[in-house]
């Protein structure tokens, strides 16, 4: 048996249902997790527009970028772990609300301060979705567990790309604050359907929150696989961040002079990569989560030439930019999918705080891309953007080929399940050495 995904009997929600989810549910998790994050990516593809309603300059414009995912990064490290201590769906409702609420404050922001301030707080709510997604894992058969991430993580990764369509079709017919008002609305919907739709689960890890924080920072130094998979995490999406961040002032200026609308249709191409989460899962099912980490890494590599070619403008070139564009969304959404299926892996019985530790320095290394892109278009342009990204991505090729060449590792001893609502037996809690 691989390593890599080892047997693991399913939970039992508190109402004694078997394991496994309806299509209807699984759908509608992913639905909230897409619009849980959307409110965060709004803003990429208007950088411009709104620059020009408030008087910014492109360096402060971008920070809106970089201060929405250190809102998701703070709300992942204290947020998501309450998941191991509250009653789930509870906490996944008020979460949605709260981002509707967040939402409505960036829509009516009038200056600069309440903008960032309204973008910060949806980051921070915007972990609904981060709840969502090992909830739906919980709930998952065993057998089903990397195809039911897919789906949710697909979903969730819809959300972040077709955001920016949205944002820049009705922008371009209502102004960059109508997304926000509609977004704040469909989230409130979001909290309503859930609290009828999802099953109460509970599960206690036995801590107050101040030790549960500090729990969840010693996962880091107590398993390898996380150390490892957030590594490969912070960077692979700094490199995302990085491509997404530039492509506004590339597409807005003089190589292409694109209008908001359609730069936000470049969503839809993004799109397609999001697949890659979905067949991504399936692969992990059968044990190959670490083939596809490091197809991906590869991928990840060659899709910086692709983009690079992209900068100059012209038929060709946006050929080229868009294959680059594609390549790297399907490498980015891959690599996410088979880290976050090992790192579930890890303990069953912790699965919020693995995520909450896992996305953490996923966030922080998108926050960190979107904050160096800043500096080097204002330095260097696209060229020096596509040398961050190509150093990027030749990080995340290191880390891969250090992870498979080092010696395995004498297998951890199987933790124990916490008492709580349901119970998650740990016989294969340590499965994931690798």
């Amino acid at each position: 048996m691989d390593p890599d995904h080892g047997p693991e009997p399913g939970p039992t929600p508190r109402d004694g249902r078997p394991g496994g989810l309806g299509r209807g549910t699984l759908l509608l998790m992913s639905l909230a997790a897409g619009l849980s994050v959307a409110g965060n990516y709004f803003a990429q593809p208007l950088l411009d527009v709104i620059g020009r309603d408030l008087g910014l300059s492109a360096a402060t414009a971008a920070l809106v970028v970089t201060v929405a995912q250190v809102g998701s990064g703070l709300g992942l490290l204290l947020l998501v772990p309450l998941g191991d201590l509250l009653e789930r769906r509870r906490l996944a409702v008020t979460l949605c609300a709260a981002t509707a609420a967040s939402l409505t404050l960036t829509a009516s922001a009038p200056n600069t301060a309440l903008l960032l301030t309204g973008t910060a707080l949806t980051g921070l709510a915007s972990v609904a979705a981060q709840v969502v997604v090992p909830f739906a894992a919980t709930l998952a058969a065993p057998a089903e567990r990397g195809r039911t991430m897919g789906t949710v993580v697909t979903g969730l990764l819809l959300g972040i790309l077709l955001a920016r369509t949205a944002a820049g079709l009705l922008a371009e017919f209502g102004g960059w604050r109508t997304v926000y008002w509609v977004n704040a609305a469909l989230m409130l919907l979001m909290a309503v359907l859930l609290r009828l739709k999802l099953p109460a689960l509970h599960t206690t890890a036995g801590l107050r929150y101040p030790a549960l924080l500090r729990s969840t920072l010693a996962l880091f130094g107590q398993e390898p696989v996380l150390r490892r998979r957030a590594a490969l995490g912070a960077l692979t999406f700094a490199g995302f961040s990085t491509l997404w961040t530039a492509l506004t002032f590339l597409l807005s200026g003089p190589a292409y002079g694109w209008r908001e609308s359609t730069i936000g249709l470049l969503g839809l191409v993004g799109a397609a990569g999001s697949l890659a989460a979905s067949v991504g899962g399936r692969l992990a099912d059968r044990g190959l989560a670490h083939h596809v980490t490091g197809t991906a890494a590869l991928l990840l590599l060659g899709s910086w030439g692709l983009l690079a070619l992209g900068g100059v403008g012209g038929t060709g070139a946006l050929a080229a930019l868009l294959a680059g564009v594609v390549t790297l969304d399907l490498a980015a959404h891959a690599l996410h999918i088979s880290n976050q299926n090992l790192v579930y892996g890890v303990r069953p019985e912790a699965r919020n705080r693995l995520n909450s530790a896992y996305m953490t320095s996923y966030f922080a290394g998108g926050a960190a891309g979107s904050a160096l892109t800043s500096a080097v278009w204002g330095a260097a342009g696209w060229t020096g953007v596509c040398a961050l990204g190509a150093g990027l991505a030749a990080a995340v090729v290191a880390v891969w080929t250090y992870d498979r060449l080092r010696p395995v590792p004498p297998q951890r001893p199987a933790v124990p399940a916490p008492r709580g609502s349901y119970s998650v037996p740990a016989s294969a809690a340590s499965t994931a050495s690798r």
